[in-house]
């Protein structure tokens, strides 16, 4: 295999269609565990660390995504929190303490459920929200990798992974160390995770939404804020989740 976008393509279409076919059972029952706690007017909380932090953009305030939605990241400690910026750095998602503060920061309420993203699925902060979400009773939707979680020994006191906790995992397919394409001299290029953990996690809200319909409710979905009376309709439905919903940050 040589290095070129026309191989790298070729490695996303086979990751695609192998999690795309692995998954399908999983998906629903993420996505039966989402439907039943919108249905119960709760709200999915994201949260994801590094770059895994696109995942719950994905799926927190997008056009064609759930409005009853929240974002956690890292950097809520600083902007909601008011603990210095220093504190945040590229080892922060290491230290299971700061679990506790993102927790108690978020707008959650007992119908709520979560959504976590780690594509290592080892990191203490992570494993350590998992833990508080399960102890609180939470459902818990997980999206890791099975291959790279599976080579790495965990980060968290307890010995336990992501996967180890979440009532459902997704395997985005990636390989250890995430990036497909090796090179001449060691290493490789071309990482996938991001994009298979998108693809699960619309596929997750396209089958939420079709639970909701075929429950005969209307989905409170989003418009894109840049059409027009996207900003009108959008309000509507936010109005519905004062308080419990961040947008933002």
């Amino acid at each position: 295999m040589t290095v070129s976008a026309e191989d790298y393509l070729a490695v996303v279409t086979e990751t695609i269609g192998r999690v795309a076919a692995s998954q399908r059972e999983a998906v629903g029952r993420a996505a039966d565990l989402i439907a039943e706690a919108v249905r119960a007017d709760g709200v999915v909380h994201a949260f994801g660390t590094g770059h895994s932090e696109a995942l719950a953009m994905e799926i927190a305030g997008r056009a064609g995504g759930l409005v009853p939605t929240n974002r956690i990241a890292l950097r809520d400690l600083v902007l909601l929190g008011g603990e210095p910026a220093d504190r945040l750095g590229p080892l922060l998602e290491r230290d299971p303490a700061v679990a506790h503060r993102l927790y108690e920061l978020a707008p959650v309420r007992p119908t709520d459920v979560f959504v976590l993203a780690s594509n290592s699925g080892v990191n203490g902060a992570m494993v350590e929200f998992a833990t508080l979400v399960k102890e609180h009773g939470h459902g818990l939707v997980a999206i890791t990798s099975a291959r790279h979680s599976g080579r790495m020994a965990s980060r968290h006191p307890s010995g336990r992974k992501l996967s180890d906790l979440a009532d459902v995992v997704l395997d985005n397919g990636a390989p250890y160390g995430d990036a497909t394409l090796p090179l001449p001299g060691g290493g490789a290029v071309g990482a996938v995770s991001s994009i298979t953990a998108a693809l699960l996690a619309q596929q997750v809200t396209v089958e939420v939404v079709a639970r909701l319909l075929a429950a005969g409710e209307r989905p409170p979905v989003y418009l894109s804020a840049n059409i027009p009376d996207g900003d009108a309709h959008n309000n509507e439905l936010e109005a519905r989740y004062a308080g419990r919903i961040r947008r933002g940050s």
